[in-house]
């Protein structure tokens, strides 16, 4: 009989196994017929999705372990049962995954917001007015007196030197003229104002130390860097 018995240790189950699989490989390969009627459908659905429940003492177990016909369909529908679990299984992963990736971005997006409402309230204004401003680049000496920005996080307006065209500009705090050690850096579109051009980012700047710095600007376009002397107090 295929049913598993209650009370059986692991040695004993795999050997139940073992002959349940016998017997039905006879069932099959002898292709017999029991005397009787066949259980309906309804039954052998029973005995292949909850076998546990079934009593052994039913005849129609009896008849459908014996029977060829009965132990087609019930193999049928084992293995119909166990494709649905499969897919089951697969699908409720599949949403179980999905639904932790939404989590994930849904709170990385509040901490986010949250981040950005608090940087709103606790960053010191600052304007920098470079539209009569000289720039240089590397090593070529500037018109420009020095920008002072406190060590804090800044919300830093930058009027752009006179011509400046439209477009996103990155607005970078580094220790030299060739941009390589950069403490701060953020991006953000220019705004026209009347005939000039100003962009606004957030510089966090607390962990500079007091001391000479460099304060650079560079259009998207043109990704040529402008440098001028910025003294962090």
């Amino acid at each position: 009989m295929w049913l598993k018995l209650p009370g059986l240790s692991r040695s004993e189950d795999r050997f139940e196994t073992w002959i349940a699989q016998r017997h039905q490989e006879h069932v099959l390969a002898e292709r017999e017929i029991s005397a009787g009627p066949c259980p309906d459908e309804s039954f052998l659905k029973s005995l292949a999705t909850k076998s546990r429940r079934i009593q052994l003492s039913d005849p129609r177990v009896n008849h459908a372990a014996n029977c060829h016909v009965c132990m087609t369909r019930l193999m049928e529908l084992r293995r119909e049962t166990h494709s649905r679990r499969r897919r089951l299984v697969l699908t409720v992963a599949v949403a179980s995954c999905l639904l932790v990736a939404v989590v994930f971005v849904m709170l990385g997006r509040r901490r986010a917001r949250t981040q950005n409402q608090m940087a709103e309230v606790a960053a010191i204004p600052q304007t920098v007015n470079l539209w009569n401003a000289g720039t240089f680049r590397g090593d070529q000496p500037s018109r420009l007196k020095t920008v002072l920005l406190p060590a804090a996080l800044v919300k830093l307006t930058i009027i752009l030197p006179r011509y400046s065209g439209a477009g996103r500009y990155d607005v970078a705090v580094t220790r030299d003229q060739a941009g390589q050690d950069i403490l701060a850096h953020a991006s953000s579109m220019a705004i026209g104002s009347g005939d000039r051009e100003q962009v606004s980012v957030y510089l966090d700047l607390r962990k500079s130390r007091p001391g000479s710095y460099f304060l650079s600007t560079t259009h998207e376009q043109d990704q040529a860097s402008y440098y001028y002397s910025l003294q962090i107090r």
